[in-house]
């Protein structure tokens, strides 16, 4: 497959399938600009804003070969020159070939659908006219009478307008819907009604069956960006949903106290403001300016979820350094230290000399250095060189000559007590147990022999050890006992153990010294370019530091069992994590688990509930110089008490440590802590565990996996049934979203619109130097020449979670935002008709009267019973791309394209349909109703104006007060019309076929047409159907005839399939060698077709192993291709009749 584009070529695209089919196929997944038709080479080339989607979910279908109408279509990306050269190919050929081929012909953009519906308007209009008994005169008054009352509204404009509404209060409608739906306004107000009135809030009491998220609780630090949008829409489409379903749906909101991130916040100001640090002003100071700083400026996040709609329970608000959730983190601790599974050592760590910290993995970024580069890094005024190899030699004793080793950091040769080599490596066979010296301070340095370390042919086979600065070397000096040395003092400069030469020079400068002073003693060997990875902390740029630090740890190994095993065993599976295939990242995180470092030396945090006692005889009296003398309590009076009995009739002084935990401790325990565990609450009996966790697959392993070990640990219980990992989100490209590059997407700018200079505004505002500046605003021109339009909150939400099919990576491209935007228009549209048909006194039904309806209104509600089911059992399995596709279908492809204009002609002044048309307005109430509360969850705003606007059914069956706390919809048995569906399965492709027959030239002409029935059954559907066909065909009439029928000269031909074929009346412009050649390629078609599944047949074991059902079927299928030949093959003796008789 070539790399992707926004093109796709579809191959095996047959005479039956329709540009609306390709439409329909692709609509779902992206807006189509350009549509190609190549009939001669059953191909077409479609043109979207975004392909990516759409190809991912075609590949479920099995090697792109998704099926339309019974025929496999073959889809691969393309280029835009091939596009381009079918484009031009069209567009330059002569008008004869035209004539000769009124099939070829080519979309523009999406301009080329609105107009096909103005024709089916203008038709149905026509229709109407001479069913009514040509009333042309009424007629024209009638629009008369629109036009006028269309200025008179337009005059006006206060009808359109939505009063003000006071914040809180239940939103005051317009008196009449606006001409065209506008986010902005539709959004305002509900929100705020929806908090007051406690739709939100969950009852612990209630006898409701629970269901519980627990939102990952964003930085205080931060703002909403698109992955808390993702997170936002997914989340809240499903707490919606079950709280429709009849649950307890709890989603409790929080925010995370971020130690890093917020303590490098107010450290910047500190300094920007005061020219402080943080030292300067003391430790009691400064966490008192971080709370000043959280309780001003923290939080906007989540009010900016609220914009997006997210409906948390926000009386259950929490923040993880707040009293509960303090008190929590200190039993967590306690517990666990006196179960002997927290400890305190002396380890390697990721040390940040900026911060002066130990930090995560998940905090050091991976920077790949593919050659010799120069980096800033903070605190240096000169760039710093990466990417190169230094070689050196260390002379060896008893005159044994030297032994070359070489390194990427040569600084940290001051550390070295060691030179490993491997032990079947000849060239060193004779420095087994010898010794070499260090050239600054004189250490003797074993050679040690480790195979584990030590590939001999990679180098001069012998290396470095400097166990306290690398992670490898550590593990070295571990299993060979070597003495691990540290010569870095916290802000990253040189110690008194480097030596007095290089003492407290900065490690990089040390870099250059080392160098030079082996290039003095005649020890340098050279440097070559070198591929390294640089380990980067995301918080301050500095380069990470391997350092030996004394921290406190947990010891995963038993947790990390229980957790495995809650999802991995099969026998007794606790947990499930969706997508599946993430199962096998969990097992090999667990089976490879490390003891977990947990304590960070930062200000703001929680303190580390642990204490060092100094006794009064103590010969060393600093803080940690025994590693007996900690102990660990709730408060310091319990510390005092287990000092007392650690040592007892002993005088002390207590110091507690200084350090903080790190921050994904209290983020582990959060789904029992928001709870108010440790204390037994209601909430915690009620709503734990909770349900499902919704996060991003990148924090599997730090936030996931120890959630998972704290739960089942301090809980007694898995902390949620189920795990659904959405993907992470790129830019429409591909390429991960960065300020560098100006591809970063604010959810905000996509709801509310923004300019390219707004756009640019917010780059300038950041810190970007020039050149980045320049390279980011190029690629915003590129992506954004015109800006984001304003889309609102549903068209962004409805977007992310159609992407979700993605597996992976979701490439967001803000055109397809724009997209569902201009849906929610068409949503608009549709309920501004029905409030025009139901007119204002109209009141619904208690029940339907099936019988009585028309067949149009038993299928729309038998296929939106299809959308119902297929919505809630994706809902069910978690596939919310395609729910939301199901509902969209539905509205789009069926009510609005379909039903609507099926049933407008029964609303005409004067018409004959009164029974009709009293079905039509209960069918459309029904259908508004049950469809926007279908599409509530994934589209809050929209529906919820759109809802209330509907007329209010009378008695008990009024409605509720919001959409958002009525029944979500379910199969309703009684509409289910198998037969009506397969009747009208029959009318729409005839409808399709028809519409495929008209010439390019067509100007809404009314025309003839014909259908030819092989059964009575096809035959009795056409003319049950005839109203609709008429109506939705555009034709003056339909008439059923028999094969060779002499009405059928001078038309077009289209074969439906085996029983049918229609065919239109084209006065004179029937060009008989086009609809040859027409009917040459469906033969070709169905012969190909054909002998595929012949050849399938009659292959080797088919018999034996194809089951029954199947073989049945594909008898069957193989008699329909036949009988198709057969139709074709008589379609062209009659055409060839018609030439021998022009002759």
């Amino acid at each position: 497959m070539t790399e992707p584009s926004n093109v796709i070529h579809i191959r095996n695209v047959g005479h039956e399938i329709t540009e609306n089919d390709l439409l329909q196929l692709l609509q779902p997944f992206g807006v189509v600009t350009k549509i190609v038709m190549l009939r001669e080479k059953n191909q077409a080339l479609l043109q979207m804003y975004d392909v990516s989607s759409a190809v991912t979910t075609l590949q479920y279908y099995g090697n792109m070969q998704p099926n339309i109408r019974g025929r496999n279509v073959y889809m691969q990306f393309s280029s835009h020159q091939e596009l381009t050269t079918a484009e031009q190919s069209s567009q330059g050929r002569k008008v004869d070939q035209a004539e000769d081929d009124p099939e070829r012909k080519l979309k523009k953009e999406l301009k080329a659908k609105l107009k096909e519906e103005k024709k089916l308007k203008a038709a149905q209009k026509a229709e109407a006219a001479k069913l009514q008994t040509q009333k042309t005169t009424d007629g024209l008054k009638r629009s008369g009478r629109k036009q006028t009352k269309k200025d008179a509204d337009e005059e006006n404009s206060e009808v359109f307008l939505d009063p003000e509404t006071v914040i809180g209060e239940k939103k005051r409608l317009s008196p009449q819907m606006a001409k065209q739906y506008n986010p902005s306004v539709v959004e305002k107000s509900w929100y705020a009604w929806w908090e007051k009135c406690g739709f939100f809030v969950a009852d612990a009491s209630s006898s409701k069956p629970p269901f519980v998220i627990v939102l990952p609780p964003p930085n205080v630090t931060g703002a909403l960006h698109i992955g808390h949008a993702l997170t936002a829409a997914i989340q809240d489409t499903i707490i919606r949903w079950r709280r429709m379903s009849g649950y307890n749906a709890l989603w409790v909101p929080g925010m995370d106290h971020a130690g890093i991130a917020t303590q490098v916040v107010v450290e910047k100001k500190l300094m920007r403001e005061c020219n402080l640090t943080r030292h300067d002003i003391g430790r009691e100071r400064f966490v008192s300016m971080v709370w000043e700083w959280k309780n001003q400026y923290g939080g906007t996040i989540l009010n900016q979820e609220r914009r997006l709609g997210a409906s948390l329970d926000w009386s259950r608000e929490c923040f993880t350094m707040d009293d509960q959730r303090s008190k929590a983190v200190t039993e967590a601790f306690v517990r666990l230290y006196r179960e002997g599974l927290i400890y305190r050592d002396n380890r390697l760590v990721n040390w940040d000399c900026t911060l002066r910290t130990a930090i995560s993995d998940i905090e050091v970024d991976v920077k790949e250095i593919k050659e010799e580069t120069l980096l800033k890094v903070p605190g240096y005024q000169s760039p710093v060189q990466f990417g190169v190899l230094l070689s050196f030699a260390y002379p060896l004793e008893e005159g044994l000559g030297e032994v070359v080793v070489a390194t990427t950091r040569i600084e940290t040769m001051l550390g070295d007590t060691a030179i490993a080599i491997h032990s079947e490596d000849k060239r060193y066979n004779h420095l087994h147990g010898k010794f070499a010296i260090h050239p600054f301070n004189g250490r003797r340095l074993p050679i040690v022999c480790d195979d584990i370390l030590v590939d001999p042919n990679f180098g001069t086979g012998a290396v470095k050890i400097t166990p306290a600065h690398d992670h490898n070397d550590y593990e070295v000096g571990r299993r060979h006992n070597l003495e691990i040395i540290n010569i870095f003092t916290d802000d990253g400069k040189i110690n008194s153990n480097g030596g007095t030469q290089f003492e407290g020079m900065p490690r990089f400068k040390a870099r250059v010294a080392v160098t030079e002073a082996l290039q003095e003693k005649g020890l340098y060997r050279g440097v070559q370019k070198n591929e390294m990875k640089l380990g980067i902390c995301s918080r301050s740029d500095d380069v990470v530091e391997p350092m030996i630090k004394p921290q406190w740890y947990v010891n995963c190994s038993s947790m990390a069992k229980l957790a495995l095993d809650a999802v991995m065993d099969n026998d007794n599976k606790k947990i499930e994590i969706i997508p599946e295939h993430y199962e096998l990242e969990w097992k090999r995180w667990l089976e490879n688990i490390r003891d977990w470092c947990i304590s960070r030396q930062l200000w703001w945090g929680h303190r580390i509930p642990a204490w060092y006692a100094v006794l009064e005889d103590d010969p060393f009296k600093a803080v940690g110089s025994y590693d007996d003398h900690w102990v660990v309590g709730r408060n310091e009076e319990e510390a005092v008490s287990e000092v007392k009995r650690k040592f007892p009739g002993k005088d002390f002084q207590i110091t507690q440590d200084p350090d903080v935990l790190d921050t994904w401790f209290s983020s582990g325990l959060f789904p029992l802590s928001v709870l108010g565990w440790p204390d037994d609450t209601k909430d915690l009996q009620v709503f734990y565990p909770t349900s499902v966790l919704e996060t991003g697959h990148d924090i599997l392993f730090f936030w996931v996996a120890r959630m998972v070990m704290l739960g089942m640990k301090l809980g007694g219980d898995v902390p949620f049934r189920k795990v659904y990992l959405h993907p992470m989100i790129r830019d429409a490209h591909g390429r991960k979203m960065s300020k560098s590059l100006g591809n970063v997407i604010d959810p905000l700018e996509v709801i509310n619109g923004v300019s390219l200079e707004g756009l640019h505004k917010r780059l300038e505002e950041g810190n970007l130097d020039r050149k980045e500046l320049a390279i980011a605003k190029e690629g915003q021109v590129k992506d954004f020449p015109n800006g984001i339009p304003e889309c609102g909150a549903d068209a962004l939400r409805f977007a992310l979670v159609t992407y979700t099919a993605q597996a992976d990576r979701i490439n967001l491209d803000v055109q397809r935002v724009i997209g569902y935007r201009q849906w929610c228009n068409k949503l608009w549209n549709a309920l501004r008709f029905a409030m025009s048909k139901l007119g204002d006194h109209y009141v619904p039904p208690q029940t339907l009267v099936l019988a009585s309806m028309p067949s149009i209104c038993n299928w729309i509600l038998s296929v939106l019973n299809k959308a119902v089911e297929k919505t809630v059992t994706s809902f069910e399995a978690y596939k919310f791309s395609d729910a939301a596709s199901a509902v969209y279908s539905w509205f789009q492809f069926q009510f609005c394209d379909i039903f609507i204009e099926a049933i407008k002609p029964y609303f005409f002044e004067n018409s004959d349909y009164e029974s009709a048309r009293v079905a039509a307005q209960d069918t459309l109430w029904v259908c508004l109703d049950t469809g926007l509360r279908l599409l509530h969850p994934l589209m809050p705003f929209v529906t919820e104006e759109l809802w209330q606007r509907l007329p209010q059914p009378a008695g008990c069956g009024a409605k509720k007060e919001s959409i958002m706390i009525s029944d979500y919809p379910s199969v309703v048995e009684a509409w289910t019309y198998e037969q009506v569906e397969s009747d009208m399965e029959n009318v729409v492709n005839a409808v399709r076929t028809l519409r495929s027959l008209r010439p390019p030239s067509d100007r809404n002409e009314r025309r003839q047409a014909f259908a030819v029935c092989r059964g009575e059954d096809i035959a009795a559907v056409i003319r049950s159907y005839n109203f609709e066909i008429l109506t939705l065909a555009s034709l003056s009439s339909l008439m059923v005839v028999a094969e060779g029928d002499s009405k059928l000269t001078g038309c077009g031909c289209g074969v439906v399939n085996e029983k049918l074929s229609v065919y239109l009346q084209l006065h004179g412009s029937l060009n008989v060698d086009v609809e040859l050649t027409k009917l040459a390629r469906k033969r070709d078609e169905i012969q190909k077709l054909a002998n595929t599944l012949s050849q399938m047949m009659n292959s080797t074991g088919y018999k034996e192993k194809a089951p029954a059902n199947i073989q049945e079927d594909d008898i069957k299928k193989l008699n329909s291709y036949m009988e198709e030949l057969k139709i074709i093959g008589e379609a062209e003796k009659d055409l060839e009749h018609m030439i021998d008789g022009q002759k």
